[in-house]
């Protein structure tokens, strides 16, 4: 696909569960051993075209996701280069086992996309809400999770997993008219984190579309002389633990920030890391603390987590 700045702008009005569908068509033309598994969801995903032009090349499992595991296990073990995708919950803990023994154990390579996780089906409740599909899948060996900031990043985070040699499971959040990150082409590659901004006082290190607003606190609390490093820690298994040590060094604060449970996500990954490190400094988990609410819009549900610019700045200043 090519990447210019008229197709970033209708990618992110889109979003990026239509880009993804749109990157199918384009992949298949490179790839003509690519499988497509679904349960159900070609309109979610945005892949009614490609089942219509390739249907030798798409197969609907239904709603039986542990089924989709399986039979893209099965195709995988075939040479197939086979990603499946449905809403992340349960994509990511309805097949939790099948995850476990057929890629984790038996180590069969497939790319799971997971649809809309985090907040974003906020009006459907917490059953297709998914804060908690990052804590489950990173205690699974042989298995990489990203989450992409922007449909940009979706594109290229789709392409490299179909590359890489181990099973990668992509979080997408967000819906459409997905604030652009990446206003540009730039060199992606799984397990290497992105620094889009650089300053002396505070880290803030987060993934997935919530970076935008990452951006609008370091904006205005540069306003108030408190600069702020950002970090795009779009792989969260493996992490870039070099960069997060090389920034975490004589900050005033670390503050993670993410649309998942504080237990178990990026969070957690981070204080891992600087726990091997006790020149680190003091470290803040944003997210979801570790509870279910009332269900509501998305923008509901990040303002009642606290998951908005000028809550994200309240809490930072508390913890300074």
């Amino acid at each position: 696909m090519e990447i210019n700045e008229k197709n970033i702008k209708l990618w992110s009005s889109i979003g990026p569960r239509a880009t993804f569908g749109l990157s199918m068509l384009d992949l298949i033309k490179k790839y003509n051993d690519l499988m497509i598994l679904t349960c159900d969801v070609s309109t979610s995903a945005g892949l009614d075209r490609f089942r219509k032009q390739y249907p030798d090349n798409y197969l609907d499992l239904g709603i039986a996701e542990q089924n989709l595991i399986g039979v893209a296990a099965g195709l995988a073990s075939e040479k197939f280069k086979v990603v499946t995708t449905t809403f992340a919950p349960f994509q990511a803990i309805r097949c939790c086992e099948q995850i476990k023994v057929n890629l984790g154990y038996m180590k069969e390579k497939i790319t799971m996309v997971g649809l809309a996780s985090g907040l974003v089906l906020g009006n459907l409740g917490f059953t297709h809400c998914c804060i908690e599909d990052v804590g489950i899948l990173r205690s699974i060996p042989n298995l990489k999770i990203i989450s992409p900031s922007d449909s940009l990043e979706t594109i290229k985070a789709v392409e490299a997993s179909l590359n890489d040699q181990s099973s990668c499971y992509i979080r997408l959040t967000g819906g459409s008219n997905n604030p652009i990150i990446n206003k540009k082409d730039y060199d992606f590659k799984i397990g290497k984190s992105i620094l889009l901004n650089e300053g002396k006082d505070i880290l803030i290190i987060s993934a997935g579309s919530i970076l935008n607003e990452c951006i609008e606190v370091a904006e205005i609390l540069k306003n108030e002389n408190l600069s702020s490093t950002i970090i795009n820690m779009h792989t969260i298994k493996p992490l870039d633990e070099e960069a997060i040590i090389k920034h975490a060094k004589n900050k005033k604060l670390i503050v993670t920030i993410e649309e998942h449970n504080i237990i178990g996500g990026l969070g957690s990954a981070v204080a891992e890391t600087i726990s091997k490190d006790s020149k680190t400094s003091k470290l803040l988990r944003l997210g979801v603390q570790d509870n279910y609410s009332k269900s509501g819009s998305y923008k509901y549900l990040k303002k009642i987590n606290r998951l908005v610019p000028e809550k994200i700045i309240e809490d930072i200043k508390k913890n300074l």
